[in-house]
């Protein structure tokens, strides 16, 4: 695989995973599966930066806000911390702050695994609370926070404005209660997940009955008291009645430090709440001034993230999974094993070569990993414990749904489906229609088109667009909801129909055509139609189209199911038109690179990205001696210092409006 298709795969893959874990609190893999792909990421932009974009996730926080809270702009911005992952990295980092300030102190803590909130006081009272979003706007949790009993409402110390930054989180020993209770019909498998789930509730009552707890481990802002040190910072919070971090400890040298983050390895499955790694803080205040930030992340903190745990048990069983795209992914049923507190009973095993090359057969005792909330990854066989029963595995050429050969990807390791007609495959099909990446059905998740599905309501994705037809016969139902749920519903997929053509071809799911592919695509025809029938030639000509996507084009768009398909959503008022091809005609930024850096004052970076991009140019994430243009805003940072020192062209916004004039 290209590493420019890897990194947009990447970012894919990330981008889903940051809605399931900041916006719906139901992540899907561990913290650690997930550190590892951003750093995946972070690697390939650095080696490839003229694959680079503004909309990276590694450009941004990873949460948006939830429509349903009010939105409220923070004082501070929410920033993460680089993370790390050896003994070599953490000592490097002791070792580049010892080169830059004179005897350095830092503080280890533990990184509490819960939901992000910032407190507000005025004059000694409490007077707001409020999420992470997207580190500039989060959400107002404050009635909630009210009903959190170790939250002060009022402190000693009167000052004009005091903000703090804590973690809200549900200890495990609440969480094995609440959990054999109704939570709202979520499957909330970690005490994250539910405290998440819960401090997010319009209902103030839930949170006071789901027992929430806080650790504030920030001061942000006092004014009128000034300190000199982050533990001065705790000492003095803990005198205003907060409850801190825990057992954080003081350390001088490297040696210390790993000590003591061993140490809190050693012990986190014994803690009465979750951590999902350790924070390594310089302590001095004027020290962190002088150390500074990068675009992202402060130099004077990182965290450590430990690796998952693992433990051993025994494959009972091997069954495959059909995805959307027809791929088959076998399975393990597992003997049930406790990993952290949560019992684990399958785990994947991506596909035919990854069983051959550990040498993984069914009854073989297999060492996984810590699942968290997950399924997790088989690492590895034990031969010496393999049974004399134990049973060579390979995925089956049939697929076990439809009956229909199952073929092997050209130069690729996944066993596909060939049935067009697979119901495993339609039903994932149409959850990545109306998901966010696509045509953005709110309401339309997993559980509920499956339901639909199952009970014949959905055959195929324009059947969506008739589901208002059966609204009262779905309300007596109840499958998916209440009268007002099914209205939001109906109201969500009539809103639907008016987006651009790129969300609904992106919702398509063509074998290697993603977002990108499909702006791409509506930059360059006038609608569906043209689209459809695009000769080999016209699509090779395409910017980022090589033989494989202009193929799986021609090969969607040439099968009489697809034109049935397309009429069928013509009928049901579903925009085919381009609303970008016109625009995109004009290619005066074609072979030119822009790089955006921060705030303009009127447009959203997102907003500028698309506008470079219609018209034909590229945007990275960071300055080279290939960059064209800066558009820099307020607050622009090291990239407009370093477009300065290349002699980069730099522009506002008011020149790049010009430019499009």
């Amino acid at each position: 695989m290209n590493a420019k298709k890897r990194i947009e795969e990447l970012r894919e893959i990330i981008e889903y995973h940051n809605e399931k874990y900041y916006d719906e609190e139901q992540p899907e893999i561990t913290d650690y599966e997930y550190d590892q792909l951003a750093r995946e990421l972070e690697e390939l932009e650095n080696k490839y930066p003229e694959y680079v974009t503004a909309d990276s996730p590694t450009q941004k926080v990873g949460g948006s806000v939830k429509r349903e809270l009010r939105k409220v702009e923070h004082d501070v911005p929410v920033i993460s911390l680089q993370n790390v992952f050896t003994k070599e990295e953490i000592y490097s980092f002791v070792n580049r702050v010892y080169s830059q300030v004179s005897n350095p102190k830092f503080v280890v803590e533990m990184k509490i695994d819960g939901l992000s909130v910032m407190l507000r006081y005025h004059n000694g009272k409490l007077t707001e609370g409020i999420t992470r979003g997207n580190g500039q706007v989060g959400e107002s949790v404050y009635e909630n926070i009210l009903e959190i009993k170790s939250i002060p409402k009022e402190i000693p110390t009167k000052l004009t404005y005091l903000e703090v930054r804590g973690e809200v989180y549900m200890s495990n020993e609440t969480f094995e209660r609440i959990i054999q209770k109704d939570t709202d019909g979520q499957k909330y498998k970690t005490p994250r997940n539910l405290a998440a789930g819960t401090l997010r509730q319009l209902d103030p009552s839930v949170v006071r009955e789901r027992n929430l707890d806080i650790f504030v481990f920030n001061l942000e802002i006092s004014e009128g008291k000034d300190f000199t040190s982050h533990s001065e910072t705790l000492e003095w919070l803990e005198k205003q009645g907060f409850t801190t971090v825990p057992e954080y400890k003081i350390c001088t040298t490297a040696d210390e430090i790993w000590r003591y983050v061993s140490e809190i390895g050693e012990k986190r499955s014994s803690l009465s709440f979750g951590i999902d790694g350790a924070v390594i803080k310089v302590d001095n205040l004027n020290d962190r001034r002088i150390l500074g930030m990068t675009s992202r992340v402060p130099k004077w903190a990182v965290a450590f993230k430990y690796p998952p745990e693992q433990k051993e048990t025994v494959i009972k069983d091997i069954k495959v999974q059909i995805g959307r795209t027809g791929r088959l992914t076998p399975l393990a049923h597992l003997e049930p094993v406790i990993l952290a507190g949560t019992e684990v009973s399958k785990a994947t095993l991506h596909n035919q070569d990854f069983i051959d090359s550990k040498d993984i057969q069914i009854g073989d005792t297999v060492v996984i990993q810590k699942a968290g909330d997950i399924i997790p990854e088989v690492v590895r066989s034990i031969p010496e414990k393999r049974p004399s029963s134990a049973v060579k595995y390979t995925i089956p050429q049939k697929c076990p749904i439809c009956n229909s050969p199952t073929v092997r990807d050209d130069n690729g390791a996944d066993i596909r489906c060939s049935g067009n007609e697979c119901f495993a495959q339609m039903i994932r099909g149409v959850i990545y229609f109306a998901s966010k990446d696509a045509m953005d059905i709110e309401g339309l998740g997993p559980s509920k088109v499956e339901s639909l599905m199952s009970e014949g309501y959905i055959r195929d994705i324009a059947d969506i667009y008739h589901l208002g037809e059966f609204r009262d016969e779905l309300i007596e139902k109840g499958i998916i909801g209440r009268e007002k749920s099914i209205d939001n519903l109906l109201n969500a997929i009539d809103k639907s129909k008016e987006n651009d053509l790129d969300q609904l071809i992106t919702g398509f799911g063509i074998k290697n055509v993603g977002k990108q592919t499909a702006r791409v695509l509506t930059s360059n025809f006038a609608d569906l139609d043209e689209i459809s029938n695009a000769t080999y030639d016209q699509l090779i000509m395409l910017p980022d189209f090589g033989e494989v996507v202009a193929n799986s084009v021609l090969n969607f768009f040439s099968q009489n199911s697809t034109r049935d398909l397309i009429d069928k959503l013509k009928k049901a008022g579903v925009n085919t038109k381009s609303r970008v091809s016109e625009i995109s005609k004009d290619d005066r930024f074609t072979g030119k690179t822009f790089v955006i850096t921060g705030t303009l004052p009127n447009l959203r970076r997102d907003e500028a990205t698309q506008l470079i991009q219609m018209y034909g140019g590229k945007v990275s994430g960071s300055v080279s001696k290939k960059t064209s243009f800066v558009l820099a805003g307020e607050e622009a940072g090291s990239k407009l210092t370093k477009a300065e020192e290349l002699g980069i062209k730099i522009i506002d916004e008011e020149e790049f409006n010009n430019m499009l004039k």
